[in-house]
């Protein structure tokens, strides 16, 4: 037996075993969507119910369906305190009425954070088999949970067979882990919304401004998605993405992307998180082509402007006339979170030849609300100051608001609206001094 192998049975243990060691008031981070450990989050939720833990903090990004199984169930709610790196359908009503807190941040930051900032004693999360020379890997995700892997009191893992092995910054050492429990489980899936009729008329839109050569950012959302299906026709795209989908792996199988002309790893189709189908899934798994590295290196603005031509496609949920964008709160509450909107943002525009495209259909509600409003909502979120936004799409056009006045933003803003609310726009521009 190798000396790998003896670790891996001495550490190997039940995740009833392995949630006995931690203590009341323990600081716990987990990993996030397709990353997150059934088992161990079941089995820390069982000690919280039990009332033999207690005053726990539990942080994670993107809460999930295990998430919600667990210890989201409202009756756990006076057992410890929840945090979130990104609100999701899992814990947006907690966060809503105060009984989860979201923690505002950019998405590139948060290794940082956790590592300047917390005081992490246990880290849980899933990972891929260990193979013959001792190494995990962190499959789907590597975001902040490999940077709080390894700053952790204590790491437990959940190997998972159906977790990808995938290459790059992510591997993990048998040797770097305190106890090890094996569930096998399906991963977490996640199809794309279908998209609105509008939706072909953006994507065709966006599409136009991707030249060939370009590296590519796709965020969450159908719009996104739906840009993809227009480039297929392209040569020689390469993926630096935050965010990696079914959209993009479609790219690579149909020879759209083969990351020759990148700065940056070339040939090599990177990201820190993946979800999506099954597919996707073996799709990255063993495939050298594809590489995972923690949302510091990925998301970092000053990488991403190492990419000549990088193509940064993100959606919003209104914008103002002063080119202010919100993705992240409805009607004053937090709806989702900043992720790496930002982050790409700030390094597409810094590219050479690179352009940052926000992407949203004109209203909302079948066409009752624009999403195009004077001024941003009380209480809602800045996501993408003025000062930052490049260029803005709907299914009126594009525009680009770098250089321009606030009369002449205000002006290419409204043209992006849909007609019957331009009228409106335009006298909230005279009436806020713009025009």
């Amino acid at each position: 037996m190798s000396r790998e192998r003896d670790l891996y049975n001495r550490k190997l243990t039940t995740p009833e075993k392995a949630a006995a060691a931690i203590r009341s008031g323990a600081k716990i981070v987990h990993g996030m969507a397709a990353g997150e450990p059934p088992a161990l989050l079941g089995a820390i939720a069982a000690r919280l119910k039990a009332g033999d833990l207690r005053d726990v903090e539990i942080y994670t990004l993107l809460p999930s369906k295990h998430a919600a199984a667990t210890y989201l169930a409202p009756e756990l709610r006076d057992c410890l305190t929840a945090y979130s790196w990104f609100v999701s359908p899992a814990n947006r009503g907690f966060v809503r009425v105060g009984l989860d807190y979201y923690v505002p941040n950019l998405f590139h930051q948060i290794p940082r954070l956790i590592r300047e900032f917390m005081e992490v004693d246990v880290a849980v999360t899933a990972v891929s088999p260990m193979d013959k020379n001792g190494y995990f890997t962190f499959g789907t995700i590597n975001d902040y949970i490999s940077t709080a892997a390894r700053c952790c009191k204590t790491l437990i893992v959940e190997v998972n067979e159906n977790v990808p092995r995938v290459f790059g910054d992510s591997l993990l050492h048998v040797s770097e882990v305190g106890a090890i429990v094996e569930h096998n489980a399906p991963l977490i899936e996640v199809g794309v919304a279908t998209p609105k009729p509008e939706a072909d008329a953006i994507a065709r839109i966006v599409a136009a401004e991707v030249p060939d050569g370009a590296t590519l950012q796709v965020g969450i959302g159908g719009i996104p998605a739906k840009v993809c299906e227009f480039l297929s026709d392209r040569r020689d795209l390469g993926i630096h993405s935050e965010l990696f989908n079914p959209a993009l792996m479609h790219l690579i199988k149909q020879g759209a992307v083969t990351g020759r002309r990148k700065n940056l790893n070339p040939r090599k189709h990177v990201f820190t998180n993946a979800l999506g189908t099954r597919e996707l899934y073996d799709f990255i798994s063993d495939n050298p082509g594809c590489e995972s590295y923690p949302v510091s290196y990925v998301n970092d603005p000053s990488n991403i402007a190492r990419q000549d031509n990088f193509i940064s496609i993100n959606a919003t949920i209104e914008v103002d006339l002063l080119g202010q964008c919100n993705s992240e709160t409805l009607d004053g509450a937090q709806y989702s979170g900043t992720g790496g909107q930002l982050d790409f943002v700030r390094g597409a525009f810094n590219s050479k030849g690179g352009k940052s495209i926000i992407a949203f259909y004109a209203t909302a509600h079948d066409g009752a609300v624009s999403r195009i409003v004077p001024r941003l909502g009380t209480g809602n979120a800045i996501t993408v100051p003025r000062m930052e936004t490049h260029y803005l799409a709907t299914e009126y056009g594009i525009i680009n608001l770098k250089g321009k006045s606030t009369r002449d933003r205000a002006l290419a803003v409204i043209s992006l609206a849909h007609p019957r609310f331009r009228e409106e726009l335009l006298r909230e521009a005279e009436n806020m001094y713009l025009l």
